[in-house]
This record gives structure tokens, sequence and C-alpha cells, in this order.
């Protein structure tokens, strides 16, 4: 009776994150969609880059240099912040603004291509497309991702994808980048991994305290 019960309690205890993409991994992911976007696109010309605050910023960045190195030309870069149009600001912290900037053209008949590292439920990505109903109106809007870990809640896809990553609701997908990081990785494990670690090494702690044999008392 022990024995499964302890094997029942491992089976459930959070796993670690493990690494499925490394820097490596990333560099090639990033050449791959942007040869995809050069042929899709048929040369790129009316292509306009927009990175997703935060991640997605920097990965907008290292396609925008593979593309300027495929196509000899420098592609239309800018940023977008997409705080106030999410669905959840009643449900979370108040976030920190972040800056949008446009490039010079504008968007207006451009082809938009939205750059983010993990493509989830797709609320992220509706509210970057209301977000860009404000700025102009694009020909053509288009969604580049590192990874796709599924569970959609909007009807929502990414024209390019680096990895799809099959995931269970209890796992969290964490993207590390150099840029903001200090290291390229792709991590996953379960969301709780942390605060069962943390909980863990305080009632180890505890029954250390409790084992270790106490001091006699000295009258003073």
């Amino acid at each position: 009776m022990t024995a499964h019960r302890d094997s029942t309690l491992q089976d459930q205890a959070p796993r670690p994150p493990h690494q499925v993409l490394d820097g490596t991994d990333i560099a090639r992911v990033i050449t791959r969609i942007a040869h995809e976007i050069v042929e899709r696109a048929k040369g790129a010309e009316d292509v306009v880059l927009l990175g997703i605050h935060t991640r997605g910023v920097h990965l907008a960045r290292r396609l925008h240099g593979r593309l300027a190195q495929i196509t000899g030309r420098e592609i239309p870069l800018g940023t977008l912040d997409i705080t106030m149009y999410r669905d959840d600001l009643r449900l979370k912290p108040a976030r920190a603004l972040e800056h949008t900037e446009i490039p010079p053209g504008g968007i207006d008949g451009k082809l938009v291509v939205l750059v983010d590292d993990v493509l989830f439920s797709g609320r992220t990505i509706r509210a970057a497309l209301d977000a860009l109903n404000d700025i102009g109106r694009p020909r053509a809007v288009q969604l580049a991702v590192l990874v796709d870990r599924g569970h959609r809640e909007l009807p929502i896809r990414a024209d390019y994808v680096g990895k799809n990553l099959p995931t269970s609701l209890r796992e969290a997908v964490q993207v590390r980048l150099s840029d903001a990081d200090g290291v390229d990785a792709v991590l996953v494990g379960d969301r709780n991994f942390s605060a069962a670690s943390r909980s863990a090494l305080t009632e180890q702690s505890a029954q250390a305290t409790a084992a270790k044999p106490t001091e006699p008392h000295l009258p003073e």
C-alpha cells in the first residue's frame, strides 16, 4: 500500500522544465520561416514585420536580419503593444505599457506579418488584430510564431510555425531569448513546478529540524 501511494504521488508530482529547442534549433527555425515568407509573399516586397511585445519583438528583429540576408534589402520592421486591447485587463494586475512603433511607410495596403513567441489560446493575436485595426488597413495579415502549443480558444492559426509542440494544460512553455534572458532555449514543464518545489523544500527543512537532536537546556 505504501509503495503504491508513493508511486502515485510521484506520478502526480510536478515535472521540472526540460529543453525542447536550443539556440541552434531556434536559429534554424528563424531561417526556415524567413525563406517561407519570401516564397509565399513572392519576394516579400510589400511585407511589414510587427513584433508583439515582448519576445515577439526580439524574434521579429532576428527574422528581419535573415530576410535582409535573403532578399538583399531592408524589410520594414515595427513593434506592437497590445496591452490595452487584452480581454483580461480586469482579471490580472495592471501591466506596464510598451511602445508601438509603426515603420514610416505605415501598414496600409501592406502584407503585415505579426511575430510572437508562443501561440496558445489565440487571445493575444485577437488583441493584436484589434490593435492593427486602429493603426491602418493592411492588404493581409499573417502570423509567424516560434511555438504553437495548441489549446486554441479562438479560430486563429499561424501561417508560419517554428515547432508544433503538443502540450497539456498543466504544462507551461518558457521561451528564453538571449536578448532578454541571456540564453536561447524553449522549455516545457509543469506550470506549478516552482511552487511545488518551494513547498517540498520547506517541508524537507521542517522535517530536518524536527529530526535534529535538541540541545540540553542549561539553567541560566
